[in-house]
């Protein structure tokens, strides 16, 4: 098939990438002439694992191709996926004014029937009005053309988006139109052989799949983070917990670990979208705002971790700070921890020194040269001449590590863990304080900075 995808960012890249490497011809269109070049030559303008090579390898083969020519694109393909950014609006909603260009664009330029697919996140009635736009277009340029409109969204994992569009659970498509069926077959039949994966619904049900989809996985999380909360003032262990609910089969190990707070590009807008679209039919979201409202007091548990281990004062501090990106396997730091804590000692007159395995680009594009940050380029650098350390992000390239070597590198033997990677016990016998999520005492040990000198004294 000859497929056509309207954005080039996290979701169209991938998709287009994908639906090449099974045989279809696909041309990529972005408005972004930079990211069209740099594609243009083989560069991929994010960092997710397996699809450089794949996309070079479709360039190559004549089946994938990227341009800014919209009519060209337009006429290219009879699917036209839109793919583009929906970014929250200032009351949280979904902004879809770059969904209804593309849908304006298309009508504009088409010339015979086209299957126009909302890859998008949108809110439900996103098609309708999709629909809407392009008759509308059509009917200024007094054209009488045939069109569908039908809902694919997306079930991507940033740092696992090839394996989940290749070998995901389910594919998802909204219409009531047999003719649209048909043709999503034929587009995804490379996908859907070893079993029956395709589930057709209607639009709306389709639209809505999504959103429910992201805001059970979030809600997931902060319940979690709400019982390790809970679990440190009651002196218990969150992991131990973790382990008893998730044998469980009708809860399972998924989505249950604790950590501090969620966050990309899909968790936060989605359930802010969603919790509005729920008011914009008079229905109070109470659970959705609740999940929300958990994972941003989430956040702030590093810096108030770090706060209470120095007594509050963290003036001219140095701290080490593993994990930039908001999970592993991705360079991605939208609605990240790591910018929640390192804003917050910024603010509290503290410096940080951060390691990322793939995310020191965009952390310097997000805050430029500034001299209380600094980016090193391997993981214990980070240690020299730092007062603690904290962890952000759960890279394996954290899990091992030497902790005679770590206290020797820190003036202070304190170690701020967001992700659980380290048993609490170990830590501490190598003469560490050890704050983690949720994990017994952590919140209850009273040492004071001149404590640990101490500490760090007796033990070295």
């Amino acid at each position: 098939m000859k497929i056509t995808i309207f954005g080039s960012g996290y979701v169209g890249l991938v998709t287009g990438t994908c639906l090449a490497d099974v045989g279809h011809d696909v041309m990529c269109v972005d408005v972004d002439e930079d990211k069209i070049a740099r594609l243009n030559n083989g560069e991929v303008p994010i960092y997710e694992p397996g699809l450089e090579p794949m996309l070079k390898k479709n360039m190559e083969a004549g089946r994938l191709q990227f341009t800014t020519d919209a009519a060209k694109a337009v006429k290219y393909g009879k699917l036209q996926f839109i793919a583009v950014g929906t970014p929250p609006d200032e009351d949280g909603s979904a902004d879809l004014k770059y969904v209804l260009k593309v849908a304006e664009t298309i009508a504009t330029h088409m010339d015979e029937y086209k299957v126009i697919v909302d890859k998008s996140t949108v809110p439900v009635g996103t098609a309708d009005r999709v629909s809407a736009t392009v008759r509308a277009t059509l009917k200024d340029r007094g054209a009488n053309l045939e069109f569908d409109v039908c809902s694919n969204p997306e079930f991507l994992k940033e740092g696992a988006a090839v394996e989940d569009f290749s070998k995901g659970a389910r594919i998802i498509v909204g219409t009531d139109s047999d003719r649209v069926k048909k043709t999503m077959r034929e587009c995804y039949a490379p996908y859907n052989r070893n079993h029956e994966k395709l589930m057709f619904m209607d639009v709306r049900s389709a639209e809505l799949t999504k959103y429910a989809a992201n805001a059970m996985l979030a809600t997931k999380i902060s319940f979690m983070n709400e019982v390790a909360n809970l679990a440190e003032s009651l002196g218990a262990d969150i992991e131990q917990v973790r382990h008893g609910i998730g044998s469980d089969p009708r809860i399972g190990y998924h989505f249950i670990y604790p950590g501090c707070g969620y966050g990309g590009s899909c968790f936060p807008k989605d359930v802010q979208a969603l919790a509005r679209t729920a008011g914009d039919v008079g229905y109070e979201a109470e659970l959705l705002n609740a999940v929300e409202a958990v994972n941003k007091r989430q956040k702030g548990r590093l810096f108030q971790k770090l706060s209470q281990a120095f007594d509050g004062d963290l003036k001219g501090k140095t701290i080490a700070l593993w994990g930039l990106a908001f999970k592993p396997n991705t360079d991605d730091m939208r609605e990240a921890p790591s910018r929640t804590l390192m804003e917050a000692l910024w603010d509290a007159g503290a410096k940080v020194q951060a390691f990322d395995p793939e995310a020191a680009k965009e952390c310097r594009r997000i805050y430029g040269d500034r001299d209380d940050l600094i980016i090193t380029e391997k993981r214990d650098d980070t240690l020299e001449g730092a007062d603690a350390l904290v962890i952000c992000t759960e890279w394996k390239a954290f899990r091992a590590v030497d902790f005679d070597h770590i206290k020797q590198k820190l003036s202070t033997p304190v170690i701020v863990d967001g992700r659980n990677l380290f048993d609490p016990e170990s830590v501490k016998a190598a003469g560490f304080l050890y704050y983690a999520m949720g994990r017994g005492d952590s919140l209850k040990q009273d040492a004071t900075p001149k404590q640990s000198e101490s500490l760090l004294k007796s033990t070295a």
